[in-house]
Protein backbone atom coordinates (compact mmCIF):
# COMPACT_ATOMS: atom_id res chain seq x y z
CA UNK A 1 0.00 0.00 0.00
CA UNK A 2 1.10 3.36 -0.76
CA UNK A 3 1.39 6.51 1.62
CA UNK A 4 -2.21 8.56 0.36
CA UNK A 5 -3.57 9.37 3.65
CA UNK A 6 -6.13 11.70 1.96
CA UNK A 7 -8.08 11.53 -1.46
CA UNK A 8 -10.58 14.01 -2.84
CA UNK A 9 -13.26 13.28 -5.75
CA UNK A 10 -15.10 15.49 -8.05
CA UNK A 11 -17.90 14.88 -10.82
CA UNK A 12 -17.32 16.82 -13.84
CA UNK A 13 -19.33 17.10 -17.37
CA UNK A 14 -23.05 15.86 -17.89
CA UNK A 15 -24.31 13.92 -14.76
CA UNK A 16 -25.51 10.31 -15.13
CA UNK A 17 -27.24 7.86 -12.54
CA UNK A 18 -24.69 6.27 -10.31
CA UNK A 19 -23.01 8.80 -10.24
CA UNK A 20 -23.77 8.96 -6.09
CA UNK A 21 -23.03 5.59 -5.81
CA UNK A 22 -19.91 5.98 -7.26
CA UNK A 23 -19.28 8.40 -4.75
CA UNK A 24 -20.20 6.74 -1.98
CA UNK A 25 -18.03 3.71 -2.86
CA UNK A 26 -15.34 6.12 -3.07
CA UNK A 27 -16.12 7.89 0.41
CA UNK A 28 -16.77 4.77 2.25
CA UNK A 29 -13.91 2.29 1.16
CA UNK A 30 -11.71 5.12 2.21
CA UNK A 31 -12.86 5.53 5.67
CA UNK A 32 -12.66 1.49 5.77
CA UNK A 33 -8.99 1.77 4.36
CA UNK A 34 -8.47 4.75 7.42
CA UNK A 35 -8.15 7.60 4.62
CA UNK A 36 -9.47 10.82 4.22
CA UNK A 37 -11.98 11.51 2.11
CA UNK A 38 -12.47 15.53 0.83
CA UNK A 39 -15.12 16.21 -1.52
CA UNK A 40 -15.37 18.89 -4.53
CA UNK A 41 -18.53 21.03 -5.11
CA UNK A 42 -19.02 21.73 -9.04
CA UNK A 43 -16.45 19.63 -10.68
CA UNK A 44 -13.31 21.91 -11.94
CA UNK A 45 -15.01 24.77 -11.39
CA UNK A 46 -15.42 24.37 -7.75
CA UNK A 47 -11.97 22.96 -7.40
CA UNK A 48 -10.64 26.51 -8.64
CA UNK A 49 -12.60 27.91 -6.55
CA UNK A 50 -11.27 25.67 -3.05
CA UNK A 51 -15.07 24.46 -3.07
CA UNK A 52 -13.32 21.64 -0.80
CA UNK A 53 -14.97 20.35 2.26
CA UNK A 54 -14.47 16.85 4.41
CA UNK A 55 -16.85 14.12 3.80
CA UNK A 56 -17.57 11.10 6.09
CA UNK A 57 -19.72 7.67 6.47
CA UNK A 58 -23.27 10.28 7.23
CA UNK A 59 -22.32 12.45 4.69
CA UNK A 60 -23.14 9.67 1.73
CA UNK A 61 -25.77 8.05 3.59
CA UNK A 62 -29.22 7.37 1.64
CA UNK A 63 -28.14 8.48 -1.77
CA UNK A 64 -27.81 5.33 -3.79
CA UNK A 65 -31.68 5.81 -5.34
CA UNK A 66 -30.63 9.49 -5.85
CA UNK A 67 -30.13 10.75 -9.66
CA UNK A 68 -27.93 13.34 -10.50
CA UNK A 69 -24.88 13.91 -7.96
CA UNK A 70 -24.38 15.36 -5.04
CA UNK A 71 -21.14 16.92 -5.43
CA UNK A 72 -23.11 18.92 -8.43
CA UNK A 73 -21.18 18.97 -11.91
CA UNK A 74 -20.27 22.12 -14.29
CA UNK A 75 -17.89 22.45 -17.29
CA UNK A 76 -14.99 24.52 -17.02
CA UNK A 77 -13.52 25.99 -20.46
CA UNK A 78 -11.12 27.39 -17.92
CA UNK A 79 -9.73 23.98 -17.50
CA UNK A 80 -8.01 23.92 -21.21
CA UNK A 81 -5.94 26.79 -20.28
CA UNK A 82 -2.29 25.40 -18.64
CA UNK A 83 -1.72 27.90 -16.07
CA UNK A 84 -5.34 26.63 -14.70
CA UNK A 85 -4.30 23.56 -14.30
CA UNK A 86 -1.20 24.54 -12.35
CA UNK A 87 -3.44 26.83 -10.02
CA UNK A 88 -5.87 23.57 -9.41
CA UNK A 89 -2.66 21.62 -8.77
CA UNK A 90 -1.54 24.23 -6.34
CA UNK A 91 -4.40 23.78 -4.41
CA UNK A 92 -4.63 20.65 -4.41
CA UNK A 93 -1.42 20.28 -3.11
CA UNK A 94 -1.63 23.33 -0.19
CA UNK A 95 -4.93 20.85 1.09
CA UNK A 96 -2.48 17.68 1.29
CA UNK A 97 -4.52 15.98 -1.29
CA UNK A 98 -2.58 12.73 -2.32
CA UNK A 99 -4.78 11.86 -5.21
CA UNK A 100 -7.93 12.98 -7.33
CA UNK A 101 -10.59 10.80 -8.50
CA UNK A 102 -12.99 12.53 -11.04
CA UNK A 103 -16.07 10.82 -12.18
CA UNK A 104 -17.23 11.90 -15.66
CA UNK A 105 -16.48 11.17 -18.94
CA UNK A 106 -14.14 12.09 -21.99
CA UNK A 107 -13.26 15.55 -21.11
CA UNK A 108 -13.44 15.16 -17.69
CA UNK A 109 -10.65 12.23 -18.22
CA UNK A 110 -8.48 14.70 -20.67
CA UNK A 111 -8.40 17.49 -17.96
CA UNK A 112 -7.65 14.86 -15.63
CA UNK A 113 -4.51 13.43 -17.88
CA UNK A 114 -2.72 17.16 -18.44
CA UNK A 115 -3.25 17.98 -14.08
CA UNK A 116 -1.24 15.15 -13.65
CA UNK A 117 1.09 14.78 -16.49
CA UNK A 118 1.94 18.39 -16.21
CA UNK A 119 1.79 19.00 -12.49
CA UNK A 120 2.70 15.42 -10.78
CA UNK A 121 -0.41 14.92 -9.57
CA UNK A 122 -2.13 11.25 -8.87
CA UNK A 123 -5.27 10.62 -10.00
CA UNK A 124 -7.85 8.20 -10.69
CA UNK A 125 -10.76 8.43 -13.45
CA UNK A 126 -14.45 6.50 -13.03
CA UNK A 127 -16.37 6.98 -16.14
CA UNK A 128 -20.03 8.46 -16.00
CA UNK A 129 -21.74 9.44 -19.24
CA UNK A 130 -24.95 7.84 -20.36
CA UNK A 131 -23.44 8.12 -24.05
CA UNK A 132 -21.31 5.00 -23.43
CA UNK A 133 -18.70 6.36 -25.21
CA UNK A 134 -15.54 6.72 -23.88
CA UNK A 135 -12.63 4.43 -24.90
CA UNK A 136 -10.69 1.74 -23.18
CA UNK A 137 -14.44 0.35 -21.50
CA UNK A 138 -17.35 -1.28 -22.59
CA UNK A 139 -19.66 0.46 -20.38
CA UNK A 140 -20.11 3.99 -18.63
CA UNK A 141 -22.05 4.20 -15.41
CA UNK A 142 -25.06 5.61 -16.34
CA UNK A 143 -25.83 3.69 -19.71
CA UNK A 144 -28.49 1.30 -18.38
CA UNK A 145 -30.34 3.81 -16.11
CA UNK A 146 -30.71 6.31 -19.88
CA UNK A 147 -32.23 3.21 -21.63
CA UNK A 148 -34.49 1.92 -19.48
CA UNK A 149 -35.78 5.21 -19.38
CA UNK A 150 -35.91 5.83 -22.45
CA UNK A 151 -37.80 2.01 -23.43
CA UNK A 152 -40.52 3.58 -20.72
CA UNK A 153 -41.30 6.21 -23.00
CA UNK A 154 -41.01 4.93 -26.00
CA UNK A 155 -43.44 2.08 -24.34
CA UNK A 156 -45.85 4.87 -23.85
CA UNK A 157 -45.49 6.54 -27.09
CA UNK A 158 -46.82 3.77 -28.75
CA UNK A 159 -49.71 3.38 -27.67
CA UNK A 160 -50.48 6.86 -28.39
CA UNK A 161 -49.26 6.28 -31.53
CA UNK A 162 -51.34 3.26 -32.28
CA UNK A 163 -54.62 4.73 -31.67
CA UNK A 164 -54.01 7.30 -33.89
CA UNK A 165 -52.51 6.14 -36.87
CA UNK A 166 -49.40 7.57 -36.65
CA UNK A 167 -45.62 7.37 -37.31
CA UNK A 168 -43.25 9.21 -34.63
CA UNK A 169 -39.80 9.86 -34.87
CA UNK A 170 -38.30 9.09 -30.79
CA UNK A 171 -35.31 11.16 -30.70
CA UNK A 172 -32.68 9.71 -27.97
CA UNK A 173 -29.21 11.36 -27.06
CA UNK A 174 -26.05 10.41 -28.39
CA UNK A 175 -24.29 13.05 -29.69
CA UNK A 176 -21.50 10.93 -31.45
CA UNK A 177 -22.81 7.36 -30.37
CA UNK A 178 -25.53 5.33 -31.07
CA UNK A 179 -25.44 3.35 -28.06
CA UNK A 180 -28.41 4.30 -26.77
CA UNK A 181 -30.79 4.60 -30.01
CA UNK A 182 -29.76 0.90 -30.82
CA UNK A 183 -30.71 -1.01 -27.73
CA UNK A 184 -33.62 0.95 -27.49
CA UNK A 185 -34.86 0.06 -30.62
CA UNK A 186 -33.87 -3.73 -29.99
CA UNK A 187 -35.77 -3.53 -26.76
CA UNK A 188 -39.23 -1.59 -28.29
CA UNK A 189 -39.46 -3.30 -31.45
CA UNK A 190 -38.79 -0.17 -33.39
CA UNK A 191 -39.79 -0.13 -37.09
CA UNK A 192 -36.07 1.23 -37.79
CA UNK A 193 -33.51 3.26 -36.09
CA UNK A 194 -31.47 6.09 -37.28
CA UNK A 195 -28.07 5.88 -35.91
CA UNK A 196 -25.28 9.19 -34.99
CA UNK A 197 -23.19 10.54 -37.84
CA UNK A 198 -24.66 8.28 -40.10
CA UNK A 199 -26.79 10.00 -43.17
CA UNK A 200 -30.81 9.34 -43.84
CA UNK A 201 -31.54 6.79 -45.71
CA UNK A 202 -35.16 7.86 -46.97
CA UNK A 203 -35.91 5.72 -49.78
CA UNK A 204 -35.07 2.73 -47.00
CA UNK A 205 -37.21 4.56 -44.35
CA UNK A 206 -39.96 5.36 -46.26
CA UNK A 207 -40.25 1.67 -47.55
CA UNK A 208 -39.92 0.07 -43.89
CA UNK A 209 -42.93 2.45 -43.05
CA UNK A 210 -44.96 1.42 -46.16
CA UNK A 211 -43.78 -2.17 -45.77
CA UNK A 212 -45.18 -2.45 -42.14
CA UNK A 213 -48.36 -0.45 -43.95
CA UNK A 214 -49.04 -3.27 -46.41
CA UNK A 215 -49.37 -5.98 -43.86
CA UNK A 216 -51.71 -4.38 -41.64
CA UNK A 217 -49.56 -1.72 -38.96
CA UNK A 218 -50.93 1.43 -38.44
CA UNK A 219 -48.26 2.95 -36.58
CA UNK A 220 -44.94 3.37 -36.56
CA UNK A 221 -41.76 4.01 -33.73
CA UNK A 222 -38.26 5.74 -35.69
CA UNK A 223 -35.67 5.75 -33.13
CA UNK A 224 -33.27 8.67 -33.76
CA UNK A 225 -29.98 9.39 -32.32
CA UNK A 226 -29.45 13.04 -31.81
CA UNK A 227 -26.20 13.53 -33.49
CA UNK A 228 -24.35 16.58 -33.40
CA UNK A 229 -27.61 19.03 -33.27
CA UNK A 230 -30.73 18.61 -30.79
CA UNK A 231 -33.74 18.67 -33.14
CA UNK A 232 -32.45 16.40 -35.97
CA UNK A 233 -36.15 14.71 -36.14
CA UNK A 234 -37.67 17.99 -37.31
CA UNK A 235 -35.31 17.62 -40.44
CA UNK A 236 -36.72 14.13 -40.92
CA UNK A 237 -40.11 15.10 -40.57
CA UNK A 238 -40.27 17.52 -43.14
CA UNK A 239 -38.52 15.27 -45.49
CA UNK A 240 -41.24 12.77 -44.80
CA UNK A 241 -43.50 15.23 -45.27
CA UNK A 242 -42.72 14.94 -49.05
CA UNK A 243 -43.66 11.36 -49.01
CA UNK A 244 -47.32 12.05 -48.15
CA UNK A 245 -45.99 10.31 -44.64
CA UNK A 246 -47.33 12.00 -41.63
CA UNK A 247 -44.96 11.97 -38.62
CA UNK A 248 -44.86 13.36 -34.91
CA UNK A 249 -41.61 14.34 -33.26
CA UNK A 250 -40.65 13.42 -29.22
CA UNK A 251 -37.35 14.37 -28.26
CA UNK A 252 -36.59 12.63 -24.81
CA UNK A 253 -33.50 15.11 -24.13
CA UNK A 254 -32.71 15.54 -20.31
CA UNK A 255 -34.85 13.44 -18.96
CA UNK A 256 -32.86 10.54 -20.12
CA UNK A 257 -29.56 11.85 -17.87
CA UNK A 258 -31.95 11.96 -14.45
CA UNK A 259 -34.04 9.28 -12.02
CA UNK A 260 -32.98 6.63 -9.59
CA UNK A 261 -30.02 4.48 -11.17
CA UNK A 262 -31.28 0.94 -12.35
CA UNK A 263 -29.79 -2.05 -10.64
CA UNK A 264 -26.75 -2.23 -13.22
CA UNK A 265 -25.78 1.18 -12.28
CA UNK A 266 -25.76 1.03 -9.01
CA UNK A 267 -24.14 -2.31 -8.67
CA UNK A 268 -21.35 -1.34 -11.76
CA UNK A 269 -20.78 2.29 -9.99
CA UNK A 270 -20.43 0.82 -6.65
CA UNK A 271 -17.04 -1.45 -7.80
CA UNK A 272 -15.52 1.32 -9.62
CA UNK A 273 -15.47 3.63 -6.52
CA UNK A 274 -14.38 1.04 -4.41
CA UNK A 275 -11.43 -0.30 -6.83
CA UNK A 276 -10.42 3.38 -7.92
CA UNK A 277 -9.56 3.76 -3.92
CA UNK A 278 -7.89 0.40 -3.64
CA UNK A 279 -6.09 0.61 -6.77
CA UNK A 280 -4.87 4.28 -6.16
CA UNK A 281 -3.21 2.20 -2.61
CA UNK A 282 -1.65 -0.04 -4.60
CA UNK A 283 0.41 2.01 -7.28
CA UNK A 284 -1.79 2.04 -9.95
CA UNK A 285 -2.51 5.54 -10.19
CA UNK A 286 -3.44 7.20 -13.24
CA UNK A 287 -5.47 4.79 -14.65
CA UNK A 288 -9.36 3.82 -15.13
CA UNK A 289 -12.02 1.89 -14.08
CA UNK A 290 -13.23 0.15 -16.90
CA UNK A 291 -15.60 -2.74 -17.80
CA UNK A 292 -14.05 -5.46 -19.60
CA UNK A 293 -15.30 -9.20 -20.57
CA UNK A 294 -17.95 -8.03 -17.94
CA UNK A 295 -15.82 -7.54 -15.35
CA UNK A 296 -14.04 -4.12 -13.41
CA UNK A 297 -10.89 -3.87 -14.05
CA UNK A 298 -8.08 -0.95 -14.08
CA UNK A 299 -6.94 0.51 -17.08
CA UNK A 300 -4.23 3.62 -17.96
CA UNK A 301 -5.70 6.69 -18.27
CA UNK A 302 -4.31 7.65 -21.39
CA UNK A 303 -6.37 4.40 -23.12
CA UNK A 304 -9.29 6.25 -22.12
CA UNK A 305 -9.37 9.86 -23.37
CA UNK A 306 -11.11 9.69 -26.30
CA UNK A 307 -14.96 9.27 -27.42
CA UNK A 308 -15.78 6.07 -29.56
CA UNK A 309 -19.17 4.64 -30.69
CA UNK A 310 -19.73 1.33 -28.83
CA UNK A 311 -22.04 0.25 -31.47
CA UNK A 312 -21.74 -3.49 -32.77
CA UNK A 313 -22.71 -4.73 -36.25
CA UNK A 314 -24.65 -7.81 -34.62
CA UNK A 315 -26.99 -5.25 -32.99
CA UNK A 316 -27.41 -3.47 -36.08
CA UNK A 317 -28.50 -6.61 -37.78
CA UNK A 318 -30.33 -7.67 -34.97
CA UNK A 319 -32.48 -4.74 -35.03
CA UNK A 320 -33.52 -5.26 -39.10
CA UNK A 321 -33.82 -8.79 -38.66
CA UNK A 322 -36.52 -8.21 -35.67
CA UNK A 323 -38.54 -5.25 -37.74
CA UNK A 324 -39.12 -6.91 -40.69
Amino acid sequence: MSEIKKIALLTSGGDSPGMNCAIRAVVRTCISEGIEAVGIKKGYKGLLAEQLFDMDAASVGNILQRGGTILQSSRCKEFHQKETRKKAADILKKNKIDCLVVIGGDGSFNGAHLLSTENNIPVMGIPGTIDNDISGTEYTIGFDTAVSTAIDAVDKIRDTAASHDRTFLVEVMGRNSSSIAIKVAICTGAETVILAGKDVDYDDLVETIQRGQKRGKNSSIIIVAEGQTSGRSYEIQQKLNEFKIKSRVCILGHTQRGGSPMSLDRYVSSIMGHQAVIGALKGKINHVTVVRDGKVKLSPLEKCLTKTDQLREDNIILAKTLAI
